[in-house]
């Protein structure tokens, strides 16, 4: 169906057909063995779209079963196959796009064009890897003597990915695809508030040959189906985007195990405005960076460290920007969309009143906000504090939010250290003409991804991951397919 008649008919009757509503184990749709069922809801409107099976350890262990049976015959599966299969799921996904967008947009919060963007996103990653998968080759190692050395790559084995609710599409992909491509074995557990992209998808890998039991999706909270996923023994391998707090548990949980992991954690992302920048284009890189999906982005530039010089004359007119945008039912396709949940939206609101208490300078914004045509709905001003010291919970603290921080410095060193003045490292934006100062701040910010002019620049070839609490390991680009594969050694004398 094309995307404006779904739109329609879902502001005509407030539903959603066929959105699946249970496990996705063994290569087809399966009942809960608990007894919990969860409610999604649609952050623009506040409205129920449907119910879903909320799984436990009973579930996990079928799913994990399903999966290391399966794991014997696909690591067997050449290469080739693999990477056809990846491209077959590429293909349905674009015959589906707008199916796919459109329950991305409603079950996210974040706007039609930015869903549609993030299915385009995934269908990229899928073609990557599917080209990928025939390429992890070894090499010769000279030796002395009559000995002959060789390294091979092997799949990691049974991988666990815990998906977040921000980019439920492409963070599923990102994970699942280089998994599968490596030859492993996948079972993912998306968010609570955003499950149905999950299932949706593995349904696609099935449809395209995927064999039963490669793939599983089981769905639930996290302290009771993520949590015995992460922990349980035959898992080789986890992938968990999320909070600081939950990463530390999974650390510990998966500990006992020597379970390999990959951590994709929080951001305090500088945008970086030096004395002689392009005062529009840092303007328009700092709106896109952290007014993107309402800030709900781990890498969002939620920092701005501008040099005094051009303070003045660059916060007026982000401002001015700022004071433009849109505020509406993601469907409808305003500039920015709603906030994922309630309680994230109290938790947002809790971060901006405090700084009010302070004595915080709020330049634009800063309270709570409703649909303007329905009066319903979960979102937030697009909001912008000036002045921040470096020690202020606002510039300490990922508020995960369309919160912007503003600090002032008067040197590259106090950028610098403003940058790296912080917890976190994950992304960071530098804005100058002059390109010898922009390679020497890349140089000398500790963060995973550094961009020169932009924000956010680069795809799906550039391997993503951050350092400090940001995390470790890397997805995307080749990096993200070598992750889920371990180097054997074989020697032989000849």
């Amino acid at each position: 169906m094309a995307i404006d008649s779904l739109i329609n008919e879902y502001f005509l009757t407030g539903a959603v057909a066929g959105l699946p509503d249970r496990h996705f184990i063994g290569g087809e749709f399966v009942e809960s063995l608990g007894q919990q069922r969860l409610t999604s809801v649609d952050p623009g409107s506040e409205n129920v779209l449907g119910e879903f099976s909320g799984g436990d350890h009973r579930d996990i262990e079928v799913a994990v079963a399903s999966s290391a049976d399966a794991l014997k015959s696909w690591k067997r599966v050449s290469p080739a196959k693999r990477g056809e299969i990846l491209y077959r799921t590429a293909q349905l996904m674009k015959a589906n796009s707008a199916w796919l967008s459109f329950v991305e947009c409603l079950d996210s919060g974040k706007t039609l064009a930015e869903a549609e963007g993030d299915v385009a996103g995934s269908i990229r990653l899928l073609e990557y890897y599917a080209g990928a998968a025939d390429k992890l080759d070894g090499r010769s190692v000279p030796l002395a003597g009559n000995y002959m050395g060789w390294t091979i790559r092997e799949p990691v084995g049974v991988t666990a990915h815990i998906i977040p609710w921000n980019y439920p599409t492409s963070t599923f992909i990102r994970g699942v695809a280089p998994a599968l491509a490596a030859g492993c074995t996948a079972i993912a557990k998306p968010a609570e508030t955003t499950p149905y992209t999950a299932l949706l998808l593995a349904e696609m890998f099935t449809e395209a040959g995927l064999p039963d039991g490669v793939l599983n999706v089981v769905t639930g909270f996290g302290v009771d189906a993520g949590a015995p996923l992460v922990a349980h023994r035959a898992v080789n391998h986890v992938t968990f985007t999320g909070s600081v707090n939950t990463g530390v548990n999974v650390m510990q949980s998966v500990a006992p195990n020597m379970t390999r992991l990959t951590l994709e954690l929080g951001g305090k992302s500088p945008l970086i405005a030096l004395d002689d920048c392009d005062i529009d284009a840092a303007v328009e890189g700092a709106r896109w960076a952290i007014f993107s999906h309402s800030g709900q982005i781990c890498s969002a530039g939620s920092r701005l460290i501008v040099h005094e010089s051009v303070h003045e004359a660059l916060l007026e007119r982000l401002v001015e920007v700022t004071n433009r945008i849109k505020i509406g039912h993601p469907l409808k396709n305003p500039d920015m969309g709603a906030i994922n949940s309630k309680s994230h939206l109290d938790v947002i609101s809790g971060h901006v009143r405090r700084a009010i208490e302070r004595g915080s300078d709020i330049l634009t914004g800063g309270g709570i906000m409703a649909d303007p045509e329905s009066g319903k709905g979960w979102f937030f001003a697009p909001t912008i504090i000036d002045n921040l010291a470096q020690n202020d919970p606002v510039v300490q603290q990922e508020i995960f939010g369309p919160v912007l921080a503003v600090q002032v410095v008067r040197s590259d060193e106090e950028a610098i250290e403003a940058a790296n003045s912080t917890e976190f490292g994950l992304v960071s934006g530098v804005y100058t003409r002059d390109i010898s100062r922009a390679l020497n701040l890349a140089r000398e910010i500790d963060a995973g991804q550094i961009t020169i002019n932009d924000y956010w620049a680069g795809g799906v070839e550039l391997p993503f991951g951050g350092t400090r609490k940001s995390g470790f390991g890397k997805e995307k680009g080749w990096e993200g397919i070598e992750a889920y594969t371990k180097v054997k050694s074989i020697t032989a004398k000849i």
